[in-house]
């Protein structure tokens, strides 16, 4: 009886505690945990759907992302439109076309990839179905180390330049941001200049297209871009940061997402390259 009364009167054992989320990994990051977006690669396209923000990659893709920076100066993409909505694929926009008698620009580069030299790459951790994958500043990445070279894979909100057949490379008065399943079999076949950071919800679900691969048949169809400008230019634009891909922050949270718990019954303790999710946030 006195045992039975001990046994009664002992407390409860602890539940074991669930091991953080990749959500609360994220919010709980130090600021040491983060690298800020530079206002002068910030792109904030605006619609009245709303604001589109994009990191650009200059890494990657220096002259194409020059010749958007150009565009923009110009105010070419102002009085631009959404010109095709594919579902499970992209959204696509153009910029107003150049004043009759202006001289055709030079072809630019095909910035499919970039030498790995000079990229610090904080390796996935499990296998790519595509090639040899991680994260560099933030950004997902494959690389090839038989040729040494590095490029932006095709994530969901990568954003890349519309071109036509090769050897055309495309001259940055079209872009389109992925909205669906990450389309890898793209990469090294079209220049990836950057990824959206917020607003991307608004306009992938925009109404769908009826043309061919998704183009809108009218232009009453189109949604009208307002104005597009970089951050550095706008007195008060928002900033955003990047989780350092090389902090011990980011391996927990690589780590989480590889190995989800709570809902999970078989956590699949891997985790594809596009599923990371690289947080990002608003500065503080």
């Amino acid at each position: 009886m006195i045992l039975l009364a001990l046994l009664l009167a002992a407390p409860p054992p602890p539940i074991p505690t669930a091991p953080p989320s990749p959500t609360d990994i994220a919010a709980s990051a130090p600021p040491s945990a983060w690298r800020p977006i530079p206002p002068e690669n910030l792109l904030l396209l605006e619609t009245p759907r709303g604001t589109l923000a994009i990191e650009l990659a200059p890494d990657f893709a220096p002259a194409h992302i020059a010749a958007i920076k150009s565009l923009i100066a110009q105010g070419r993409f102002n009085g631009g439109n959404i010109t095709r909505v594919q579902d499970n694929y992209v959204v696509q926009w153009a910029a107003r076309p150049a004043p009759q008698g202006t001289p055709k620009p030079a072809p630019l580069p095909a910035e499919y990839e970039r030498p790995a030299a000079g990229l610090t790459i904080t390796p996935l951790g499990n296998p790519d179905t595509y090639a040899e994958a991680g994260f560099a500043n933030g950004w997902p990445v494959a690389q090839d180390k038989t040729t040494n070279t590095a490029w932006l894979a095709h994530c969901y909100a990568a954003v890349g330049v519309g071109r036509d057949n090769p050897p055309d490379t495309g001259d940055g008065s079209e872009l389109y941001a992925v909205i669906g399943h990450a389309p890898r079999h793209l990469d090294r076949n079209i220049t990836v200049v950057g990824r959206v950071v917020e607003g991307l919800p608004a306009y992938a679900s925009l109404p769908r297209g009826t043309g061919d691969i998704g183009f809108y048949k009218t232009p009453a169809e189109y949604t009208p871009i307002t104005r597009v400008r970089l951050a550095a230019n706008i007195p008060g634009a928002p900033r955003f940061e990047v989780m350092d891909t090389t902090s011990k922050t980011f391996a927990d949270y690589k780590a989480a997402r590889a190995n989800r718990t709570g809902f999970f019954i078989r956590p699949a303790a891997a985790v594809d390259l596009c599923n990371v999710q690289v947080p990002v946030r608003r500065a503080k």
